[in-house]
C-alpha cells in the first residue's frame, strides 16, 4: 500500500479545526513522513511540538511520555481513510513525521496490563 502524495490532517480534538495538514513523500515502515503546512489553529498546540523534540533530544522519556498524552488529548490525526485511533506525531517547522496504528502501541497495551496486575496484586495483599 503506498502511501507517498496521500494528505494527512492534523485536527484538534473531537472534531475541532483543522491545524494543518501533512502530504506524505516517504514511508520508511512504520513511519511517514512529509511536508506540514500549518493552518492558523496550529499556533495553539506548536509548543508542544517544540517541547516534544527538546524532550527527545534530553532523552527525558519520563515527561516525553506526559507530553506525548497531552498531545493525544489536544490532537487528532485523521489518514485519508479517516480518523486514526492511535499515533505518535512530531512536526519541526514545515516537516512532520508520525506513525500510527488502527490499535492501541503495543508497548501502551503491556503497560496498562502491568498496571492493571499491580493494582490486582496490591488489592490482594489488603
Amino acid at each position: 500500500m503506498g502511501f507517498d502524495g496521500e494528505v494527512w490532517t492534523v485536527r484538534g480534538p473531537a472534531g475541532g479545526e483543522d491545524l494543518g495538514e501533512i502530504v506524505v513523500a516517504e514511508a520508511d515502515f512504520p513511519w511517514l513522513s512529509g511536508r506540514f503546512t500549518a493552518r492558523p489553529a496550529y499556533a495553539a498546540v506548536e509548543p508542544l511540538f517544540t517541547r516534544d523534540l527538546a524532550l527527545m533530544e534530553a532523552e527525558d522519556w519520563a515527561q516525553w511520555e506526559v507530553l506525548q498524552s497531552e498531545i493525544r488529548r489536544r490532537v487528532a490525526l485523521i489518514s485519508p481513510r479517516g480518523p486514526v485511533p492511535e499515533f505518535l506525531l512530531h512536526i519541526e517547522g514545515d516537516e512532520a513525521w508520525f506513525r500510527w496504528s488502527d490499535e492501541p502501541f503495543a508497548e501502551e497495551t503491556e503497560a496498562a496490563a502491568d498496571a492493571d496486575e499491580a493494582e490486582e496484586r496490591a488489592d490482594a495483599a489488603d
